[in-house]
């Protein structure tokens, strides 16, 4: 087919394309407004569905809250009716019970302060068998029965017996290391608990007991509570106070607690003191065997021996050749020499008697600045804080105060007794010189009388 022969057929075909484009945009569109219309359709008996379930829903709430309300109604007019009611029964109750309620306030009040006794005392070792009766009587409220009240006067009958009974038994006993083992003991009335080593702290909410801390000078023990339950006569330290003292005494600081508390200055004052009394006991020593040399020098005076006598003996002898007054001087010399050696070391102990309360008033204002230091970070509320500073501020005081006066009477002990030494040699000196004076006065005299007839 020649190309004049298509072109006519090309053309018609171009002419009827867009008629036909036109009715598939037509087909097309009324198969979605179908489609949409079917979906719109179930979702509108959905919603339909979901409303109807939600009206069922409401109408079931609406009858429930009514009921709550009617039940609401019904049970606040039987409250107020039970109000009314209770009133009614309280008022009456007082009526009959009449002055019963003051009986009743009465007894509650004893059997609180029997329970309260009985939690702490030593009878509940062996001694304590109402302890539950009390307990329904505390709590109860209503009025008592008859067989509470027979417990309540039993009980107090049963602590009235055991406040007057040394009796023995065993009771669960925790050590220091926290075992508890069972052991021996005597109770003494409603005071104490004793054990083999003395006084025991008894624990009733447990019901166990331990040793005290410190025991007293005295105290009993399982061994002497036996002789006495045969017979014999015996001084013990009792606690009436129900342990409370002894607790105190366990606060009570040892002497070597107080030391400690003095700190660094306490302990130079104490090595003050000792190395002071050590010279006082020397030289108290030194000077007592002089003196006896002196007094067995004084009965044998033409031996001089070796001590401070003897020697101003040998100065004479050695001297007597020399006019008096040369020999004078030279026992002068000898007494002061002898003197050295009897105040020897007595200066270092008047020193050492100075220096201790000077080192303790440094305690003591070394102690208040650490106090106030305390009181600067945490305050005066807690006194325990500032336990420390004071205890050494006092302390050192004390330390100074004691370390000074037994060195200061050893001075002054030490110093009369070298002092009547040196009387003692500085007078056999002058009754030498007074001797050697009156046998040259003779020869001067004579002397003289011959250049006077010349």
């Amino acid at each position: 087919m020649s190309h004049k022969m298509m072109l006519p057929f090309i053309l018609a075909s171009l002419m009827a394309f867009p008629s036909l484009a036109s009715t598939d945009l037509v087909t097309k569109a009324s198969a979605e407004n179908k489609q949409q219309a079917q979906h719109n359709q179930v979702r509108e008996s959905e919603f339909k569905a979901t409303e109807k379930q939600l009206k069922a829903l409401k109408a079931q709430l609406v009858e429930q809250r009514n009921t709550l309300q009617a039940r609401n109604d019904q049970l606040a007019t039987q409250f107020s009716e039970n109000e009314n009611t209770l009133a009614r029964l309280e008022e009456k109750l007082r009526l009959d019970t009449g002055s019963l309620g003051e009986v009743f306030g009465v007894v509650r009040q004893n059997a609180k302060d029997l329970q309260a006794e009985l939690s702490t005392s030593v009878t509940g070792a062996d001694a304590q068998s109402y302890n539950n009766e009390i307990d329904q009587v505390v709590s109860a409220t209503t009025l008592p029965s008859m067989p509470q009240l027979t417990a309540l006067w039993k009980a107090m009958e049963q602590q009235i017996v055991a406040s007057s009974q040394l009796k023995m038994g065993t009771v669960s006993l925790i050590d220091g290391d926290g075992i508890a083992q069972q052991i021996d003991v005597a109770r003494i009335g409603a005071i104490s608990l004793v054990g083999e080593n003395g006084y025991l702290n008894w624990n009733g909410a447990r019901q166990e007991a331990k040793v005290f801390t410190k025991q007293p000078e005295n105290a009993p023990t399982l061994e002497r509570i036996s002789s006495i339950e045969k017979g014999e006569v015996l001084s013990l330290a009792v606690d009436p106070s129900r342990g409370v003292m002894l607790e105190q005494l366990a606060l009570t600081p040892s002497l070597t607690d107080r030391l400690q508390a003095g700190g660094v200055v306490g302990q130079i004052i104490l090595g003050l003191l000792a190395v002071g009394m050590i010279i006082a006991l020397v030289r108290g020593v030194s000077l007592t065997i002089t003196h006896q040399k002196i007094r067995a020098q004084l009965k044998n005076p033409q031996q001089p021996g070796d001590n401070a006598l003897g020697r101003i003996l040998a100065v004479y002898n050695k001297e007597q050749a020399r006019s008096v007054e040369a020999l004078e001087l030279r026992l002068l010399e000898a007494v002061v020499d002898e003197q050295a050696q009897l105040e020897k070391g007595l200066s270092m102990l008047k020193l050492l008697a100075a220096l201790a309360p000077m080192l303790g008033l440094l305690g003591t204002v070394t102690g208040m600045i650490e106090t106030f230091q305390v009181i600067t970070q945490f305050g005066n509320g807690d006194p325990k804080v500032m336990a420390g500073g004071i205890s050494m501020a006092l302390v050192t005081t004390v330390l100074g105060l004691i370390s000074a006066m037994p060195l200061l009477l050893a001075h002054n002990i030490l110093s009369s007794q070298a002092e009547n030494i040196r009387n003692i040699l500085e007078k056999q000196g002058i009754g030498l010189v007074a001797e050697e004076a009156e046998k040259q006065l003779p020869a001067t005299v004579m002397n003289s009388t011959m250049g006077n007839a010349a």
